[in-house]
This record gives structure tokens, C-alpha cells and sequence, in this order.
């Protein structure tokens, strides 16, 4: 049983912005119609059209970007509908699913069919389609047959008969349609009629798998997925509490019961979000990240800590934990040589962030950036600070790895000079006007011949910017004592900001 619900991005896409589907909508993903309303499509837009060329045939259209994330999550209502009657649902993309037809259970497919239908209708769901067939992909394709809340089913063994009559370009495979359309290939029964030796020779296992679709001959079965453990716990107080002592020790129950939760599930919670509610409605929120994993006692310390850190403005009436991030106790338990966090370590800096307060105790991180002195981040121990430089992005102008172990917070005054002891400049197109020769670090220190060197990385960083636009160069210099050392020159003023150890 296949279950398709039409114009999913569109769905979504409509429900994440709060606009009616009755709406001329169209989503679009590179510039193109990438899905769109039943009111668009009868005002002459189509899918793989161009914004200019939909927007001219609707005037009134609303333009969405698509956003598959969002898809995906809305979907999810759809599924969890569908296996509260029939465990071992498949989803196959956001707006589509497939699953066993239950017809033992429920007197025959058509019957089930009406049970599947009526559950989806009583839980919101209204433009969907059913189709039964012998495999995935054409019972797929019975539900696009299929009228609104009903089902289409085919008699088993008449995948292959009733693929035939469709066009080729349902099969979704952009290159290998065109070649088959070249070829004189209009409908699945002619590419069907080809043999399977001749259609693996010419078209590879990619066009093989695609023929025995073609000729309804669809074994793969229909992997259910595993419905997403619902962990999260909430405690309410009736009547709400004022102070932060009472709120904590009525918790200490729920923490513990979340982490028993998903030890019986083999799973560890590595990430939290501890949301307080009070009577007035206001809400917050804060997301919690351990080194190693959460134990009652460490949930126990952070809905402490951000009790005090952001007291409520009223009475609180209701706590939650909601686990962000879930991993496999197996990844995470003792290694043989205890390679995991000592124990005593993780208490001794809960101890300090109980008594000096959890911004108190900061740990380090890497973020991205072209200047070392750039790239750390602190964040207090235990949270995960979101930072705004991707460290996984190239970043033009940055020196190449390795990195330098020692950054100074306030780089050193250097001196840099050529062989005949000028002051090596770089110019503004990024060139030196000599071989550096010698180099002093710090202020009153002698010179170092210069054993190699390499550079200049030049950058031009927020030139539209007056007040802030910078033109640097960086150079890495090693000495012939064996020093090795990260230099920037700006303004023809020659400073130290890390040393190569």
C-alpha cells in the first residue's frame, strides 16, 4: 500500500507560513517550479517552469522557497498517524510512504484501504491518495490514479499491464528518459518490451533496475522504520513554585526517570533542553551539552544553574527535559584503558560551576576564521555555544595547517629586514620587496637570521566597509636557532601572533 499526499512541499511549505493551500502557490528550487497549488495549476503554471514565466501566467502567485527539512518534519505528523493502526510504515521521500497492506486484520485491502483513510481524515490529514499494488513503485503510481480519500487497486499480477499505458517520464531519471525519447521510447510498455540483456548492455545496472520496474516486476520489500522514541519528560506543579530549592527537588524524579528511559533503550542523552513554563506563559529555554553524557545529578545541577542564571518572572508551573542529541551508550562507556572523562574530573568542574557559577568555568572550542587568534571560542563548560563561522568552510586567505601551538592575545612588535637591513614592505598587490633575511620578536630583541620562509598570505578583509576594512599579509618565518614563527604585516608595521613549537 502506497499512501501519497500531492503537493507535499507545497503542504508544508504553506503550514510552516501559516497560508491556506487554496492559494495560487507555487515552491521553487533553483529558480524553478519545483511544486505548486491545484489554483496555480489551473491558472497554466507547471513544474520546471521559470519565475518569470510562472509569475507572468499567475499575477497573483505567491512564491516559496522550498525548504526539505521542513518538509520532512511536517511529514512526520503523517507517519506517526499511520502506525498508530499499522506498525511497519516505509517512508520513500516527504510525502509518500509505503507500507504492508494490512487485509488479514481488516477483512481486505479495500477495507483496510477505508480504515487507513479514515484514521488519516480524523487526524487532519484531507488531500491523500491510496494505491495497492504488487510493488512499491506501482502501487505508487495507482495512488496518483486514485481520486481524493480513496483507493486504486491493482489484481495481483497486473503491475505490469497497467505500467504500460504510462509515459516514460514517470520513471524520474532525467538523463536516461531524454535517451529513450531519442531512441523513439514514448510509454513504460515499449521500454518494457526491450530485452533485459540488450537494456543492461546499453543502459547499465541504473537502467536494469529501472526495466524491472517497467515490467512490474518489483521485489524490494517494504523496510519499516523505527518510530522516534518519545523520551522527552515534563514535570507540572499544582499549585506553581516560587523558589529555585522546591522546583529542583520536585524534579529529581523526572531526571531520573529520563535517564533510566533511554538506558533501557542502550542510549545515553549528550544534549538537553531544559524548558520552564510559568502560570503567565512566558517560557525559557536553554540548551545543555556534557563532555561525556548526562546522569540525573548533572540535569539535576543544570535545571539548577539556569533557575539561577535566568529566574523566572513568576511562578513557575511546569519544567521539561527535552533531550537534543541521543547516542549509543556503547559509544560512550569506559574504554579498556578508561580511556572515557575520569569521573572525579567531570565532579571536581560541576563542583567549581556550582560555587563560581557556570559562566565561571569556560572550555574551548574551534570555530572558523583566517587569523589563528580568530578561530578559538570559549563557552562555558557543559553548553554548546552556536558559533557563526562554520570552521567546516573554506576560508580564502587562511594559512595552511598545521597550526601554530602557542597564539599570543597581544601579538608581538617585530621587525622584519632585508639582506642589505631595510624594512621588508608588501606592496598593494601582494608582493615583498625583498626576501626577508633577518627577523626580531618583541620589542629590544636581537636579530635572528632567517633560515626559510614562506608567504605572503595577503587579505582585504570588509573593505566596504571604512571603519572596519583591513589589508594584512601573514608569513610563516623559521630561524636558523630552529624557532618558527606566525607574522602579519599591516600598514608596514610588522608584528608576531603565534609561534610554531
Amino acid at each position: 500500500m502506497a499512501i501519497w499526499c500531492p503537493d507535499w512541499p507545497v503542504v508544508a511549505a504553506a503550514a510552516h507560513l501559516g497560508l491556506s493551500v487554496q492559494l495560487p502557490l507555487a515552491v521553487f528550487e533553483r529558480g524553478e517550479v519545483y511544486a505548486c497549488s491545484t489554483m496555480a495549476r489551473v491558472e497554466g503554471v507547471r513544474r520546471g517552469m521559470r519565475r518569470r514565466d510562472a509569475s507572468a501566467r499567475c499575477p497573483e502567485l505567491t512564491v516559496l522557497e522550498r525548504n526539505e527539512a521542513s518538509e520532512i518534519r511536517t511529514f512526520e505528523d503523517v507517519l506517526s498517524a499511520i502506525e498508530e493502526i499499522s506498525a511497519g510504515v516505509a517512508p520513500v521521500r516527504p510525502g509518500l510512504c509505503a507500507l504492508r497492506v494490512p487485509s488479514r486484520f481488516y477483512g481486505g485491502e479495500k477495507e483496510a484501504a477505508a480504515v487507513v483513510a479514515e484514521h488519516l481524515v480524523s487526524a487532519g490529514v484531507w488531500d491523500f491518495r491510496i494505491g495497492i499494488a504488487d510493488g512499491i513503485f506501482a502501487a505508487e503510481h495507482a495512488a496518483r490514479r486514485a481520486a481524493p480519500q480513496d483507493c486504486w487497486i491493482i489484481a495481483p499480477g497486473g503491475s505490469a499491464a497497467f505500467l504500460a499505458v504510462l509515459p516514460i517520464g514517470v520513471l524520474e531519471n532525467a538523463e536516461l528518459v531524454t535517451l529513450l525519447r531519442r531512441l523513439g521510447i514514448r510509454s513504460i510498455g515499449d521500454f518494457a518490451a526491450l530485452t533485459t540483456r540488450d537494456v543492461l548492455t546499453r543502459f547499465g545496472q541504473v537502467g536494469a533496475l529501472l526495466h524491472r520496474l517497467a515490467r512490474g516486476l518489483d521485489t524490494r520489500p517494504v523496510v519499516s522504520r523505527r518510530p522516534p522514541l518519545d523520551v522527552n519528560q515534563r514535570v507540572a506543579f499544582t499549585p506553581a513554585l516560587e523558589t529555585v530549592e522546591p522546583i529542583v527537588f520536585s524534579t529529581r524524579q523526572t531526571a531520573e526517570r529520563l535517564v533510566a528511559e533511554l538506558a533501557h533503550h542502550g542510549l545515553v542523552c549528550t544534549e538537553v533542553r531544559i524548558e520552564v513554563v510559568t502560570e503567565g506563559g512566558w517560557t525559557g529555554s536553554r540548551v545543555w551539552a556534557h563532555s561525556r553524557w548526562f546522569a540525573a545529578s548533572d540535569l539535576i545541577d543544570r535545571i539548577y544553574w539556569q533557575l539561577q542564571g535566568d529566574p523566572a518572572p513568576e511562578p513557575v508551573c511546569e519544567l521539561r527535559l527535552l533531550p537534543e542529541s541521543v547516542e549509543s551508550l556503547a559509544d560512550h562507556g569506559e574504554g579498556l584503558w578508561g580511556s572515557a572523562l575520569n569521573e572525579h574530573v567531570e565532579r571536581g568542574i560541576a563542583r567549581l560551576q556550582g560555587m563560581l557559577g557556570p559562566e565561571e568555568v569556560l572550555a574551548p572550542s574551534l570555530q572558523g576564521g583566517r587569523s589563528p587568534r580568530d578561530r578559538p571560542l570559549l563557552s562555558a563548560w557543559g553548553e554548546r555555544q552556536p558559533t557563526q563561522r562554520n570552521p567546516q568552510l573554506p576560508w580564502p586567505g587562511a594559512i595552511p595547517p598545521p597550526a601554530p601551538a602557542r597564539v599570543f592575545s597581544t601579538p608581538l612588535p617585530s621587525v622584519v629586514l632585508s639582506e642589505d637591513h631595510r624594512p621588508v614592505r608588501v606592496s598593494n598587490r601582494g608582493l615583498v620587496t625583498a626576501a626577508p633575511a633577518f627577523v626580531s620578536i618583541g620589542e629590544d630583541s636581537e636579530l635572528i637570521p632567517v633560515d626559510a620562509w614562506a608567504g605572503p598570505w595577503p587579505i582585504d578583509e570588509l573593505w566596504w566597509d571604512p571603519a572596519q576594512a583591513r589589508r594584512v599579509a601573514r608569513f610563516q618565518v623559521t630561524g636558523v636557532d630552529g624557532s618558527a614563527w606566525l607574522l602579519v604585516v599591516e600598514n608596514d608595521q610588522w608584528w608576531t601572533e603565534a609561534r610554531y613549537d
